[in-house]
């Protein structure tokens, strides 16, 4: 028999595109109520178009502290608790050392790690015991990879806020988990770069990949999900979903 989620509310940071909305839309096939967040107007858009109007969809900056309080109140207003906090929200930047300005470095941290962090803050309020706090790294963080050095920084720091959120919301039965990504074929460099130049990066993130292959957006979905909803006996973990990458 199929899982079911129907007693369940989720809210999904960055949940208008890619990981986050792929995993919206696994949830809301199985019942539960969800509110997914974005920045962009056009990714607000389309996520209203794809969830066809099954989910909340409000426009919010995790970076934002006055974002965050609406966000807050929205979340309280529709669902009065909450079961499960995706905080998945985050911005990718690929740059030499030599090249790294400040304000790349602060706006990398200003939403991947000081944004998440305050998030959870804010959210962790609504919800009870038996709730759950998914957070998004990347298998960057123990990785070493060129040209991530900052972009690997914050999700190492959001790796350590897993440890530490566990171990303080444990007292309120409140588990705290991790799930990190690998290469994935999310369709942001076929949008984003010339034919030749997207396969040929993908051509090299498919042969660092140890089965060969990139993953899918569906794969860290079941994967957040089992981590919020099934690993009931986890917290304070990292679940990579890598294709072995960081493992071996």
């Amino acid at each position: 028999m199929a899982t079911t989620y129907e007693d369940k509310t989720v809210v999904i940071t960055g949940g208008t595109s890619g990981i986050g909305l792929t995993t919206a839309e696994r949830l809301l096939d199985a019942g539960a109520r969800v509110l997914v967040t974005g920045r962009s107007k056009d990714a607000l858009d389309a996520a209203r178009e794809r969830l066809g109007g099954r989910a909340v969809v409000l426009q919010s900056d995790v970076a934002a502290a006055a974002d965050r309080e609406v966000l807050a109140e929205r979340v309280k207003g529709e669902f009065g608790s909450l079961d499960l906090l995706f905080a998945n929200a985050g911005v990718t930047r690929h740059a030499p050392f030599e090249q790294v300005t400040e304000e790349q470095f602060d706006e990398t941290f200003a939403t991947n790690t000081k944004g998440l962090y305050f998030t959870v803050q804010k959210l962790v309020p609504l919800i009870p015991e038996g709730g759950s706090v998914v957070l998004t790294t990347s298998v960057a963080n123990v990785m070493g990879l060129p040209m991530t050095g900052v972009y690997s920084a914050s999700k190492a720091a959001v790796r350590s806020m897993a440890r530490t959120l566990a171990a303080e919301l444990l007292p309120r039965g409140i588990r705290v988990n991790a799930v990190s990504p690998g290469p994935i074929d999310t369709g942001i460099l076929q949008r984003s770069q010339p034919p030749e130049v997207a396969e040929k990066m993908l051509a090299g993130y498919r042969e660092s990949v140890p089965m060969k292959r990139l993953g899918r957006e569906e794969e860290i979905a079941r994967a957040v999900v089992f981590l919020a909803f099934g690993a009931t006996f986890t917290t304070g973990t990292e679940l990579a979903v890598d294709g072995g990458g960081s493992q071996l």
